[in-house]
């Protein structure tokens, strides 16, 4: 199976990048946004149960101008339903040529490349893992913002977040409440996961996505887009950003 074949709208120079973050990577993952127009018709192609769903509310961090955002570092916290609270500091773009021995060493650590139709970005994301809890007992003032990530994610917050700005002083942005349902749709062959944001205003966008070793991600594309495509998905309308519709949206709220 060519490259081309599921990368159809990169450039040679774009594929060429693609390739080389790709074997430096630890994952990729393979997204599509679906139009809310059509969020009804996929769920039924899909076969998608809501009661399978676990409920998450995320929230994330910065100042009201989002001088993190523009710095390319992203900050956020999770609560799931039934499972333990999570945190993460991240970096987008990234080229992990630059990223040192002791941060791509750590367990902790993963580089990933997202790959939407059309586009992709690398990113390293330092995850920690939190109590049951311990996001909202924070929020409601019981422990400084800091006290939601490890020495090793506030080390990397320091060594790429603009100079003089601390995590006590970012602002909460959030929540968005979201469904995601982690599931193996019959034909596809691998778990699929669909996440729906919930945003205050009323608006909404559906995900999907899969995980695969960059050494078959091109094979996983092209399966999944013949899948996707079998089943009346359409691969062709405009795709957004979670986190960028999350961070514009509060973002514009604190400015106001």
């Amino acid at each position: 199976m060519s490259p081309t074949a599921a990368a159809p709208n990169l450039s040679d120079q774009e594929l060429q990048q693609l390739l080389g973050l790709m074997e430096e990577a630890d994952t990729v993952e393979l997204k599509l946004t679906v139009p809310d127009a059509d969020r009804r018709s996929t769920v039924v192609a899909l076969g998608m149960d809501p009661l399978d769903a676990i409920l998450r509310q995320v929230f994330f961090f910065d100042t009201p101008d989002l001088a993190l955002d523009r710095a390319g570092i992203v900050t956020r916290a999770r609560r799931s339903q039934g499972k333990p609270d999570d945190s993460v500091v991240k970096l987008r773009p990234v080229d992990p040529a630059d990223l040192s021995d002791e941060v791509r060493g750590s367990t902790l650590f993963g580089v990933e490349v997202d790959a939407m139709p059309g586009g992709f970005v690398c990113s390293g994301s330092f995850k920690g893992e939190l109590k049951a809890g311990k996001v909202k007992e924070t929020l409601a003032g019981e422990h400084p913002l800091h006290r939601l990530f490890s020495k090793q994610q506030r080390a990397f917050f320091a060594e790429h977040a603009p100079d003089g700005l601390d995590l006590d002083q970012l602002e909460v942005l959030g929540p968005v409440t979201l469904l995601k349902l982690k599931y193996e749709p019959e034909g596809y062959r691998r778990k699929l996961v669909a996440e729906l944001w919930l945003y205050p205003d009323g608006s909404r966008i559906l995900e999907l996505s899969t995980k695969c070793a960059p050494a078959e991600a091109f094979d996983v594309a092209v399966r999944t887009r013949a899948y996707l495509s079998e089943c009346g998905v359409k691969l062709s309308g405009e795709q957004q950003t979670k986190t960028r519709t999350a961070l514009e949206f509060f973002g514009s709220e604190l400015a106001g």
